[in-house]
């Protein structure tokens, strides 16, 4: 028996949600609010293109770089900058292994541009090629090896001598 096209997608969308939900939160340096609006606006998109996926040659691969234009787009508009004011309130610990490691991190990729943390992302976290990461820009691959050499001299400059404290652990 055939899936609809409704099945399909929501097997798709239930595998990958996850995945696309931890790279938007990587994009956004921690934001999960705003990394689960890019998530389900990259499943809306998704969707409304799920009848031509016989073409794209890798859906997920293409939904991470649907997200990724997301926060492009997101970044570009002027409300991205607006950020509340007042108290946040207290936060559930996180699971992780090493809470300071990953607050200095994010800390770190807020700091970047929103290309360069793109590219970060990418390069390093989705581990894609430079012609990859490339296509999904629509950059060149000398541009992002160039992104890269900068942001990653960025992010070791944020990160200082704080980066071999944390390594040693």
């Amino acid at each position: 028996m055939r899936k609809s096209r409704a099945d399909e997608f929501m097997e798709f969308a239930s595998a990958r949600s996850g995945h696309l939900f931890r790279s938007a939160c990587l994009l956004t340096s921690g934001d999960t609010h705003l990394a689960e609006d890019l998530t389900q606006e990259t499943l809306g998109r998704m969707y409304a293109l799920w009848g031509r996926v016989a073409r794209i040659g890798n859906p997920a691969a293409y939904a991470q770089t649907v997200l990724v234009r997301t926060f492009l787009s997101h970044q570009r508009r002027r409300s991205a900058t607006e950020r509340p004011l007042g108290e946040l309130p207290d936060r559930a610990p996180d699971t992780g292994e090493d809470p300071a490691l990953r607050i200095a991190l994010l800390d770190a990729l807020a700091g970047l541009a929103p290309k360069d943390r793109a590219v970060v992302v990418l390069r390093y976290w989705e581990d894609r090629s430079i012609e990859e990461t490339a296509d999904a820009l629509h950059v060149s691959s000398a541009a992002v090896r160039t992104r890269s050499v900068r942001a990653l001299g960025k992010l070791r400059q944020r990160l200082g001598g704080s980066i071999a404290e944390f390594a040693a652990r």
